[in-house]
């Protein structure tokens, strides 16, 4: 387990498998019992005055709002740089796996140009890769019982390569919209169509087993990019942005942000202008190394979490112009 996730535990939250650790902000059910109960015992005591009456209230409110807050603080991560390594500039990332022996899978898309690929962590250099051609555009990637499964853009359409020589050995149709992101638990398949949703797929039959409305507090996150599966949770790129949401596969709570803007910022910065956005993320879970790229990036990032400290206030939009999210 990485530092950043060991911290995360050390948190308290209550209802999460994976991340019992981490605070939740009170749910509006235990906020109306708090201010029932208030309510029965200022009726039972006619004898205080109506101004100290005013300020119990008071104060229990700015105590609610400053508990609920400080715990929305925690749900916010940043990162610290372990290792960077070379990452081809031309590859416009779509899928990431960790394959163990420090060799990554990656799918990468733009019709004529997208690949499925074996690379080489340390060195960046891609060791083995397949081809797609010009009629398709290649999108996310994960293992599933030794096959490499990946879906394209704008289709229903799944490819199955052998993991080990990348050749073709079989197609599939799945249920989503289009294909976008995927991701297993070694029991269902993930996916992602750029909406809001998170599929839960039979890997077999790639019928939807169940699909999840993805939300932060009440508001739809969508645009929902490429997946990992870490610990219990479904770590998702959010297309247009440089932040992944943590969520839950249970209900589809967004359960914290990973806000790694200042990646992209730094290679502008150091000259690279080509960029695009953050898309890519691989979990070693051997190792409990997470890794993540983008789209024409030069350089692959392992990274370790650590909590956002104040002064941010939990405004994600600051940072993460999530589109539809007001």
């Amino acid at each position: 387990m990485a530092v950043g996730f060991r911290r995360k535990e050390q948190l308290k939250r209550p209802s999460s498998k994976l991340s019992s650790s981490m605070v939740s902000p009170p749910s509006s059910c235990s906020k109306s019992l708090t201010f029932s109960r208030l309510s029965i015992y200022i009726s039972r005591s006619r004898t205080l005055p109506c101004a100290l009456l005013v300020l119990v209230v008071f104060f229990v409110y700015v105590a609610w709002k400053l508990a609920s807050s400080q715990g929305s603080i925690h749900r916010f991560y940043s990162f610290d740089i372990v290792n960077e390594f070379p990452h081809d500039p031309q590859a416009f990332t779509q899928g990431l796996l960790y394959d163990g022996n420090d060799k990554l899978l990656e799918s990468t898309g733009i019709y004529g140009r997208s690949t499925v690929r074996k690379v080489d962590l340390h060195s960046g250099k891609v060791e083995l890769s397949f081809n797609m051609g010009k009629s398709f555009f290649g999108e996310g990637l994960t293992l599933f019982g030794g096959r490499l499964l990946q879906v394209t853009w704008l289709t229903k359409n799944g490819f199955i390569y052998d993991r080990y020589n990348l050749s073709k050995i079989g197609r599939f149709s799945h249920s989503m919209k289009d294909g976008w992101g995927l991701a297993t638990d070694g029991k269902v398949i993930f996916g992602s169509d750029g909406s809001s949703t998170l599929y839960q797929l039979n890997p077999v039959t790639w019928k939807a087993i169940k699909k999840t409305t993805v939300k932060f507090y009440e508001h739809e996150i969508s645009l929902l990019n490429e997946l990992e599966y870490v610990n219990g949770e479904v770590l998702a790129n959010v297309w247009q942005t440089d932040c992944i949401a943590r969520i839950s596969p249970d209900n589809g709570s967004v359960l914290g942000w990973i806000l790694l803007h200042e990646l992209r910022r730094n290679l502008l910065k150091s000259g690279h202008m080509g960029v695009d956005v953050l898309n890519g993320i691989a979990w070693d879970e051997e190792n409990k190394r997470l890794f993540v790229t983008g789209k024409l990036w030069p350089k692959l990032y392992e990274i370790r979490l650590r909590p956002v400290t104040p002064p941010f206030d939990g405004n994600i939009e600051k940072i993460c112009p999530i589109k539809g999210f007001k």
